[in-house]
């Protein structure tokens, strides 16, 4: 019988339709050992033996990749696949697939909690409260403040549309478009500087490419207002971190909310022991609705694969279609 890694420490302990899908079409399924992210020696170990993986942001490095020939199927519950080698997993013969369309309003919603967190000053009023100082203070509002969506994408729309609920003005920088988009939810669509240059929160939903690294660095983080904050839930590979924590002690942006870094899980940093700074670990795509059906979807693209089907709307290295052999 087949072997299916379900390898997301989220996913564990979890009776979902995901495991349903999976066991109807006949395979064995296999959960980690470890109850938190599998580090690379750890997912080399649990792969053994495996046929294809529900994976999360655990390494599929080249190591690992070579390590199992008979692996046909990473299939990411997420949208995101920088944790997945696919030069490598194309030239083995194995599919890469990721889920669209499942976890756009998870993050749009976390992207909130950190934008709200930051401009009530929720966790220090929080610490606060419960060391009986009673720290009241005059807040920021949300409505007319302009937030800047870097990447239009499905997670930028979902973002736009709660920013429009919000009140706030709403301004975009994306390189395609959805004009119908922005002409129905007000979103002004201008360049890259002008959104560093008018932004009050400025939130990034690029996607993660060589291009891409470290667009928010020492040059791009000097054309923020001074009081600007900066939001990051879609990768931490687009941040220069040492450039963003210079920025925040010279006090040249605001504040920062994070849920993704450079690496992950991240080292210790000053990040972590500043006031105005608001960090998560990489939880905004999972909330209980996106987890299962971010689940159901690389399940069912695992089944699909496994039939000879091609599901091509999720593989994103249709380049090894040729070579591909259940």
């Amino acid at each position: 019988m087949n072997k299916v890694l379900i390898a997301p420490a989220t996913l564990a302990g979890i009776d979902g339709e995901f495991l349903t899908a999976l066991k109807n079409a006949g395979f064995e399924i296999v959960f980690p050992k470890s109850k938190v992210q599998l580090l690379e020696h750890e997912l080399l170990a649990e792969l053994v033996g495996v046929k294809a993986t529900v994976a999360g942001s655990e390494p599929y490095t080249i190591k690992v990749l070579q390590s199992n020939p008979q692996l046909r199927v990473i299939a990411r519950a997420g949208v995101g696949f920088d944790a997945v080698d696919t030069v490598a997993a194309s030239e083995l013969g194995m599919a890469v697939t990721i889920t669209p369309g499942t976890n756009q309003d998870a993050v749009a919603e976390h992207t909130f909690a950190l934008i709200l967190a930051l401009a009530k000053n929720l966790v220090r009023q929080h610490l606060g409260t419960c060391a009986l100082q009673w720290p009241r203070q005059a807040n920021l509002p949300l409505r007319g403040r302009t937030l800047g969506i870097a990447g239009l994408g499905r997670i930028g729309k979902a973002v736009a549309i709660r920013g429009e609920c919000f009140g706030m003005k709403l301004l975009a920088y994306e390189p395609f478009p959805d004009h119908a988009f922005a002409r129905q939810h007000g979103v002004t669509l201008v360049s890259f500087d002008d959104l560093l240059a008018q932004s009050d929160f400025l939130s990034l939903h690029l996607p993660s490419t060589k291009e891409s690294r470290h667009t928010i660095n020492r040059n791009t983080l000097a054309k923020m207002k001074p009081g600007a904050y900066l939001i990051n839930t879609a990768r931490g590979g687009l941040v220069n971190e040492a450039d963003l924590i210079e920025a925040l002690q010279a006090k040249k942006i605001a504040g920062a909310g994070l849920d993704v870094f450079e690496e992950e899980p991240p080292l210790d940093s000053p990040l972590f022991r500043m006031e105005n700074v608001t960090v998560t670990p990489h939880a905004a795509g999972v909330d209980l609705q996106s987890r299962d059906d971010m689940a159901l979807s690389a399940a069912q693209a695992i089944v699909s694969l496994s039939r000879g089907e091609w599901p091509t709307e999720k593989v994103v290295n249709p380049e090894v279609k040729a070579k591909f052999r259940w």
